[in-house]
Order: structure tokens, then sequence, then C-alpha cells
């Protein structure tokens, strides 16, 4: 297992962590496979969506607040209930294949990790499995 450290800037962001993703694949002896990613956060998540356009992050995080405003109506009293919200609706853990040492993704996807309760210093959890 490999920890990617990432550091957030604001309470909402989409941080592109692909680079750091296709390193800890390229540094393996694997050729094919999968790479299991997981967050051991409850305010923070993985998405894999375009990574071409930067107005496709704004528009999820822009949603995202829509749908789960923060408000002081939530009955978590740390007052980050919305974030508990957004990190269930995006997930906290993606399985994405990979050949050759290079991510299966399409042509315009990227994998970001998206804080919800930033700015925070957080860590992503890396597993390889070699495709038999």
């Amino acid at each position: 297992m490999k920890i990617i450290k990432i550091k957030t800037t604001k309470k909402n962001e989409l941080v592109d962590i692909t680079s750091k993703v296709e390193e800890i694949i390229s540094k393996s002896s694997l050729g094919k496979g999968f790479c299991i990613l997981y967050c051991p956060h409850t305010t923070a998540g993985i998405i894999i969506n375009e990574g071409a356009d930067p107005s496709v992050k704004e528009d999820i995080l822009n949603k995202l607040s829509e749908l789960v405003p923060e408000s002081p109506d939530y009955k978590h009293a740390e007052g980050n209930s919305d974030s508990h919200i957004k990190s269930s609706l995006v997930g906290i853990s993606k399985i994405i294949p990979f050949e050759s040492g290079k991510l299966s993704l399409g042509t315009w996807q990227s994998i970001f990790f998206a804080e919800f309760d930033g700015p925070r210093n957080r860590t992503l959890e890396t597993g390889l499995i070699k495709q038999i």
C-alpha cells in the first residue's frame, strides 16, 4: 500500500491526483491489474470525471453545494454535516484498471480528491492488484 498526501486549500475543492496515482503504477513491477483508491476520511471522497476543462470541477462543486448546502439546521453538532453528506454522495473509493503501467482512463478522465471540509492535510491509500 502506498499513501498519497494531499494538502487542500479550500472548504470545497477537487484536487487532480491522476499524475500521483500514475506515478505509483509506473514504479510498480505490475504490468496489468487494478488500482484501488481509498479515502479514509468522512468528509472527503474520490471522483473520476473530466479533467480537461476546469469549469467541470466548478460545476460539480456548485451543484453539490446547491443540493447539500451548509446549514445550522443539521443535527450533527460539529457544523460540517454538509461535508459528510457530500462525501457519502461521491463515495470514498474507486477501482481503476491499468495496463502497461498506465491507468485505463477515458480520454478526458482524471482522478480527483474531493475535499468538502477543508482546508486540511489529507491522505489517500492506494493498493495495486496484479491481474492474472
